[in-house]
């Protein structure tokens, strides 16, 4: 590693781009909600620009060091941990790469680096008065690089999909080779060839880092939020299933639990309190008429199922400002779950089973909860079927059962159709469940990539193909 680092001083003169610092070289390879302790990397390279990063991949080439891409550190599934290799690891950090390069409101896209954070890129938006956002929508922070690397989705995947649905037109990556490619024009659409941007999409840095990319925009529609209290999930599901299948325009279909619901009562910014029982908080976009006929479709839908707006258990939220924070409490909920148990640390986990089957997973790992004595408050993306337990743990007893949890859940998912991440991605933490989830031709066309690509296997390797044991 000496080496490899004389080497890096020499290509990055500027005396802050790189690190050794005990508290770098460990904060780089962890965050906060991960469920993977890695251990710390080597050496910090904060890159400014994709010369950079194929400079410090061509050193890590030429050093055998291991590669790792970081740009937000919200990963949870141990995706940027440091790997154990007997040449350490160079992490390669790209947040300072938080560019956006070109904004088409004609074409309704936007080329950006990999550093920029979505959350920031739509405030960006608005303050520029353009009625455009980019759906994708995971946790604050989060970052375009990061995003492609995940797979990952968000509250809005009801009416906007995933990141492997068409919001990523193209990206500029740079490969083990060191060669930089650009995978297609910016055409909305083209039918020339492989769509290789979907090859880098969940491929958690494997293949090559994400250096830009160009993003679809749809617009910025009006909305307005509902929420509606249930008796039990299996009434929760069927009411959005039904709602959706009757062509309501739903944005978003969010099951929170009753521990989630006091969460919001008790520390949530939104002055309305709501009973605490499975509940579902709907956004319902488009036009005023769009959302009206919308919202009278739920109402109407989610009284068959017990909550009627009769009794008090359907509310649409009339004042923006009451909609705007009752969302945010929906998106703040790790922080206010781990204020209502002082003590505990928080680990979530990430499902997803076809829609129907979601109550029969969410019954199975409550009961699993029960059996074991831990508090697993549910929330969850109802209308795709993916859900998350924020599984609390204050000792080293409910920290193993927290582990023995997250195995039987994720065989439990697999069973059902589903797989074990809907949009964490898999890291180090959930490679064990995909020779039965994908199969072993599956595992064997994905490893055959990987080999191609990167035979040296630099790039972020212990990740995302399990252990080959033949």
């Amino acid at each position: 590693m000496a080496s490899a680092l004389e080497d890096l001083r020499a290509a990055f003169p500027k005396p802050d781009q790189i690190s050794t610092k005990p508290e770098d070289l460990h904060a780089y390879a962890n965050s906060t909600f991960a469920h993977y302790g890695g251990g710390a990397h080597s050496v910090v390279v904060h890159v400014e620009g994709t010369d950079d990063v194929v400079k410090a991949v061509n050193i890590s080439r030429k050093h055998l060091v291991p590669i790792v891409a970081y740009s937000g550190g919200t990963s949870t599934e141990g995706s940027i941990a440091a790997p154990a290799h007997a040449s350490g690891s160079l992490c390669v950090d790209l947040s300072r790469m938080n560019k956006i390069l070109e904004i088409n409101e004609a074409d309704s896209d936007v080329i950006c680096q990999a550093g920029v954070q979505w959350n920031v890129l739509n405030d960006v938006l608005k303050d520029k008065g353009i009625p455009l956002f980019f759906p994708l929508d995971p946790g604050i922070g989060a970052t375009v690089g990061g995003m492609i690397a995940q797979g990952c989705s968000g509250t809005n995947a009801v009416k906007y999909g995933t990141a492997r649905a068409e919001y990523i037109i193209n990206l500029t990556a740079v490969l083990p080779s060191g060669e930089v490619i650009k995978t297609r024009q910016r055409a909305r659409k083209s039918s020339v060839g492989f769509d290789l941007a979907k090859l880098f999409i969940g491929a958690e840095g494997t293949l090559g880092i994400v250096t830009e990319a160009t993003l679809r925009l749809v617009p910025l529609l009006p909305w307005k939020v509902a929420i509606a209290a249930f008796d039990n999930v299996d009434d929760a599901t069927q009411a959005v299933l039904e709602a959706l299948n009757k062509g309501a325009s739903i944005q978003c279909a969010e099951l929170v639990d009753s521990i989630c619901i006091r969460a919001m009562n008790t520390y949530g910014t939104c002055r309305l309190k709501w009973p605490e029982t499975d509940s579902v908080l709907f956004k319902y976009a488009g036009t005023p008429a769009a959302i009206a006929e919308t919202a009278e479709l739920v109402r109407d839908v989610v009284a068959k199922y017990g909550a009627g707006a009769v009794e008090g258990r359907y509310t649409f939220v009339e004042k923006d400002d009451d909609a705007d924070a009752l969302w945010i409490d929906r998106k703040s909920l790790a922080g206010t779950l781990s204020r209502l148990h002082p003590g505990y640390k928080g680990w979530v986990t990430d499902l997803c089973v076809p829609v129907s089957r979601l109550p029969d997973l969410i019954k199975f790992s409550r009961a699993e909860f029960d059996r074991l004595g831990l508090i697993a408050p549910i929330m969850g993306h109802v209308g795709d079927g993916n859900f998350h337990a924020f599984i609390l743990a204050s000792n080293d007893e409910e920290y193993q059962k927290r582990k023995e949890v997250f195995d039987t859940i994720a065989w439990k998912a697999i069973e059902l159709d589903g797989t074990c991440t809907g949009e964490h991605g898999v890291g180090t933490v959930k490679k064990k469940y995909l020779p039965r989830e994908l199969g072993d031709g599956t595992l064997a066309l994905m490893r055959s990539i990987k080999q191609t690509l990167d035979p040296l296997n630099l790039f972020n390797p212990g990740k995302l193909y399990p252990d080959d044991e033949s």
